[in-house]
């Protein structure tokens, strides 16, 4: 996929940023927690705080990148069977049915945050918000509706360029 706006490429992207800093802050936490807790006998209390944290985040945000790459699980093998024609249909109403859910779990889960934020809830020990922590959620279903609005458009673009070329296979 290629992106020329500047400003559209560092918000495609800072998915990546967030789901790397996550993966690399929950490893690092956590194998300095082990050594703290096995071998210095000191552990860290505030380290599921942290790891919670890490992982609400790496999850939604990761998820916007796994759409971007088509690294989701698709079971396609009957889909593959049908005409170009049906295989249109069936992708554009897959699409509709995934942007119905990401709107859902968006609008839901901004109700969330909202809450989170409205009573002031704080983590035990580190005393984040709680509203922090939680607005991966719709953040990440937000960059996930776009990355998945792209790769739909430009993957019936492309298919609708090979069938006017007259391809009998889509790419």
């Amino acid at each position: 996929m290629k992106v020329n706006n500047k400003a559209l490429k560092c918000l495609l992207n800072i998915d990546y940023l967030i789901t790397g800093a996550a993966l690399v802050g929950l490893i690092t936490v956590t194998f300095l927690g082990v050594i703290m807790r096995y071998f210095l006998n000191n552990p860290f209390i505030w380290l599921e705080e942290v790891q919670i944290w890490c992982f609400v985040w790496l999850v939604f945000f990761g998820a916007g990148a796994a759409f971007r790459t088509g690294s989701h699980v698709a079971i396609d093998v009957i889909v593959d069977l049908f005409p170009p024609k049906v295989k249109k249909v069936v992708e554009i109403c897959v699409y509709l049915v995934v942007m119905a859910v990401l709107f859902y779990l968006m609008t839901h889960g901004s109700n969330l945050v909202r809450q989170m934020a409205n009573t002031g809830r704080m983590t035990n020990i580190l005393k984040v918000p709680y509203s922090i922590i939680y607005s991966a959620l719709p953040i990440g279903c937000g960059l996930m509706m776009i990355n998945y609005t792209i790769i739909t458009a430009t993957s019936l673009l492309t298919k609708k360029a090979d069938m006017e070329g007259g391809a009998e296979e889509w790419i």
